[in-house]
């Protein structure tokens, strides 16, 4: 570990709300990073707007080329910031329930996408002095989650009691698939999900019981490609609370209910980075710095790998050409299915480590 941030004020008791980090988040430089716990359930820095050209009359709320922070509160709530000076620009109200989710889409536009335990997203157009808004509905219960492909073309969902895993257009506001795999047997509840940065991977974290699973799915073609299980044999509850992809690509941040941090490397096997359980930790959540190299839930310094050539050409491909536009390329089947992420392994399985396999 790097560094830990501490509050002035301990938490009082483990476990309880209020005392657990739920949301990290780095400003785009990197240079600013907040975490918070309750009331602040969910928090996304916005992008750097261009200041307005000078005797402008826009309509557009005076953010001034200032960088934002968004808050989303307990009471449904979400604040606009300044992060620089601290002053609360406006208020976003509409949600009924706890605002758990906030992403700004990297468009470049001061647009805010929001989850809530009131079973709705909404996006809201901040560039209108009274911010437009369009609700989303479709979820039956608990929105835990959502983010944004990087081409800002959809936003992902996941419920976390409904097991819905949801795909919304963000051009036309409208519902466009729910992504759907083989029955389970037992009953389980889903926890996080997050784009690739090439946006030809939708990773979907689950848990049931002594077990997690981390599901990569085609977006484009609603295909479950990879599982990757993790089962320990000693029935402890192990849930997972968080997945991140690198920006790269190369890997997948995973955090645990335990406090443990994976970090897998997307197709192989085991993992490239495993951190002991850590009880004395607060962090339910994960998020890789801009520049790569350290992960915040804690500050771990993570792997740092050169990518090979083959992955950044399919990571430059892919960030422009989907899934079905690749099929239609006159191209051995070999090379198709790198590009589109069918060469792994359709099962992969990663049990608990051994007290041996820690001290080695």
């Amino acid at each position: 570990m790097i560094l830990e941030l501490k509050t002035r004020r301990p938490p009082a008791l483990d476990g309880r709300s209020g005392c657990e980090t739920w949301r990290v988040d780095f400003s785009p430089d990197g240079s600013w990073s907040f975490s918070c716990g309750e009331p602040v359930w969910g928090l996304a820095f916005g992008p750097r707007p261009a200041r307005p050209p000078a005797g402008s009359t826009g309509s557009a709320p005076d953010t001034g080329g200032r960088l934002l922070l968004a808050t989303g509160l307990e009471n449904g709530v979400i604040k606009i910031w300044n992060v620089l000076t601290g002053g609360l620009l406006f208020d976003l109200r509409g949600h009924e329930g706890v605002v758990r989710d906030l992403v700004f889409p990297q468009n470049g536009k001061l647009t805010l996408v929001s989850t809530s335990r009131d079973r709705t997203l909404r996006i809201w157009d901040l560039k209108h002095k009274a911010p437009k808004v369009q609700a989303l509905s479709g979820h039956k219960d608990w929105i835990s989650c959502c983010c944004v492909s990087p081409d800002c073309s959809m936003v992902a969902s996941v419920g976390r009691f409904d097991r819905m895993v949801c795909l919304w257009s963000l051009r036309s506001y409208t519902f466009i698939r729910n992504l759907t795999g083989a029955p389970h047997k037992t009953f389980y509840l889903l926890a996080s999900c997050h784009f690739s940065p090439d946006g030809a991977l939708l990773a979907t974290a689950a848990f049931s019981g002594s077990s997690w699973w981390i599901d990569l799915w085609d977006p484009y073609t609603a295909e479950k490609l990879t599982t990757l299980l993790n089962y320990c044999g000693d029935y402890r509850q192990n849930q997972i609370s968080a997945i991140q992809f690198s920006h790269d690509g190369l890997h997948l941040a995973i955090v645990t209910e335990d406090r443990e941090l994976r970090v897998w490397e997307v197709g192989q096997k085991g993992m490239v980075m495993q951190t002991q359980e850590d009880r004395a930790s607060n962090g339910l959540c994960c998020n890789f710095h801009p520049h790569g190299g350290v992960v915040a839930t804690g500050f771990w310094r993570v792997p740092s790998v050169v990518p090979s050539l083959c992955h950044l050409c399919r990571s430059t491909l892919r960030h422009s050409v989907s899934t079905h536009q690749m099929e239609a390329l006159p191209i051995p089947r070999r090379i198709l299915d790198f590009l589109t992420y069918r060469n792994i392994p359709e099962r992969l399985q990663n049990p608990c480590p051994t007290e041996d396999e820690w001290e080695s």
